[in-house]
């Protein structure tokens, strides 16, 4: 018997009336096909939906073209396409695959401008131009909540992972800092993962100590999971950049379990 691995159409849902095909005899008509699958996902986890509950949208609902969640599903898919600049969207607004999913099949759209004034949400009332805002603990409460609405049940165990690293800059950007480390200017963000989920990230200036906010972050985070998962064990884990006596006099006292890199001393080497 032949093995068929690739079926001949994959069903992507629908884009209004339309239904949405991919298949594999079109010819190069976009390279952003895989942008259903992200559309996809984003209607099974409702992201931009809930993300957009968030915000605060002060517009006028008839004197708009592009609506808090078509704008944050356009930033958001071009994200996943690769396309980090809001310039990219000045040739992304136009592309059908991307209109197809955000259901405005031949239309643009935002532009730039219109896609940036969302990202510096939280002006408003400085001029007439900011329209909307968010609430930033919200956002980061979402974080946590999409992690556990990822699971059926309880899990008996989690690990939660922390973890700093560089991100590398090239020009004059506010906190700059050269990091003897990594021997280049960078931030130096915080990251907090539980397996494949996001829990935090958190930008910092490489000037920053990598623990910086790590017990404020964790406390927050694990208080939110036990909120809904009382029994379950939850086990901190990094490296030695966090091996602060305030994260592990917290864990102790708050029956938290850790597992913490130690740099090597001289003592250590002694014994």
């Amino acid at each position: 018997m032949s093995t068929q691995c690739i079926q001949s159409d994959l069903d992507l849902g629908r884009s209004g009336g339309r239904k949405l095909v991919g298949a594999f005899d079109g010819g190069a008509i976009s390279s952003n096909g895989g942008v259903a699958l992200l559309a996809g996902a984003d209607r099974r986890l409702r992201l931009a939906e809930r993300l957009a509950a968030c915000f605060t949208d002060l517009r006028v609902a008839d004197a708009i073209k592009h609506t808090l969640p078509d704008l944050l599903r356009q930033r958001l898919f071009g994200l996943g396409l690769g396309c980090e600049n809001l310039i990219d969207h000045d040739t992304l607004r136009h592309g059908p695959a991307l209109a197809a999913v955000i259901d405005k099949p031949g239309g643009a759209l935002a532009g730039k401008s219109t896609l940036n004034r969302m990202e510096h949400a939280g002006k408003i009332g400085q001029d007439r131009h900011h329209k909307l805002d968010h609430d930033a603990d919200a956002i980061e409460r979402l974080f946590v909540e999409l992690f556990l609405d990822a699971h059926a049940e309880p899990p008996r165990r989690i690990v939660i992972d922390l973890d700093a690293t560089d991100d590398p800059l090239y020009g004059e950007q506010e906190g700059r800092h050269f990091h003897g480390y990594y021997d280049c200017y960078c931030y130096l963000p915080l990251y907090i993962f539980c397996g494949r989920h996001l829990l935090a990230a958190k930008l910092w200036s490489s000037a920053n100590d990598a623990a910086d906010g790590a017990l404020e972050e964790v406390a927050r985070i694990v208080g939110h999971i036990r909120d809904r998962w009382p029994s379950t064990t939850v086990v901190i884990r990094a490296d030695s950049g966090f091996c602060r006596d305030d994260l592990m006099t917290w864990c102790e006292a708050h029956g938290v379990q850790y597992v913490l890199g130690l740099a090597g001393n001289e003592r250590l080497v002694a014994r």
